[in-house]
């Protein structure tokens, strides 16, 4: 199922702590055993024949409902276990500061954090649910938008102070600019809302984490171009917002999970809380 929803067997084998070739042999053993070729291969991509797709279908939905069954016996104990995927600023500055109501409302629900890569990948194998950041999720998911957000370029004080308060296409050519890998197209709506479509940095440094990208930016390694929410959430005196721009983000909050995970006790609880509590 891995190999499915990541469509990679490099990716897959990581999820399974297995090397390529392991997983290789694996899926190879399987296709003898039904008789049948299941995936075709290029380089690390792997996706299913028709055949495959065939059989995809009908193991399936036998191997959600093992995993439900499974679930449900957990659940009649005194633990109620949720697999959350989370983005590490978003669990840091919005989750856990209210995490604890969460706990007295359900003290026997207790929460597995997975800040890995690929969440929405993972979700319905490895992860119940999780938030992730998009323009909109795939189809397939339940998907409840969290937020809307502007967009800001953030620097420290003094770099902010160096730059001054109307854009300047010299100056912001010289610096280095913060991207995060899953909102790369903010970096061209700040230029083009700033009336620089044009400018061409000295470099662009990209970032996995926004926790990371907001303590480069205060230490002056460049400007961070992100959401305006993570500035505010962060109360960070080093910091400095560049310039007085109104840009709608492309980019907001999700809460994915698969249609019958609702069905699941956990996620349920979790969803429900979380579109209560608008975090």
């Amino acid at each position: 199922m891995r190999v499915v929803r990541l469509g990679s067997a490099k990716a897959a084998a990581t999820e399974l702590g297995l090397s390529p070739s392991a997983l290789s042999r694996r899926v190879g053993a399987l296709e003898d055993f039904v008789g049948k070729r299941l995936f075709t291969r290029q380089h690390q991509a792997m996706k299913l024949t028709e055949d495959g797709q065939t059989f995809y279908n009908a193991v399936s939905p036998k191997l959600d409902d093992l995993a439900d069954a499974v679930d449900s016996q957990m659940e009649s104990g005194n633990v109620m276990r949720l697999r959350l995927g989370v983005l590490p600023l978003f669990g840091g500055q919005r989750l856990f500061p209210r995490l604890a109501e969460l706990r007295q409302l359900q003290p026997r629900l207790h929460i597995d954090i997975d800040t890995g890569p690929h969440l929405a990948d993972r979700v319905g194998d490895t992860l119940d649910c999780a938030v992730v950041l998009s323009t909109e999720p795939e189809g397939g998911f339940h998907a409840v938008r969290l937020d809307h957000n502007q967009v800001y370029a953030i620097a420290s004080r003094q770099l902010a102070a160096e730059i001054g308060e109307v854009p300047d296409a010299r100056r912001l050519a010289r610096q280095t600019y913060l991207v995060h890998d899953d909102m790369q197209d903010l970096l061209d709506a700040w230029k083009t809302a700033i009336a620089l479509p044009s400018l061409e940095p000295v470099a662009i440094d990209r970032y996995d984490s926004g926790q990371l990208m907001l303590e480069a930016a205060a230490q002056g390694l460049g400007i961070a171009v992100m959401h305006a929410d993570h500035f505010v959430r962060a109360h960070d005196e080093r910091l400095a917002r560049l310039f007085d721009v109104e840009i709608e983000s492309p980019y907001s909050y999700w809460f994915i999970c698969r249609p019958r995970a609702l069905e699941n006790r956990p996620v349920r609880i979790f969803h429900d809380w979380l579109i209560k509590a608008h975090l």
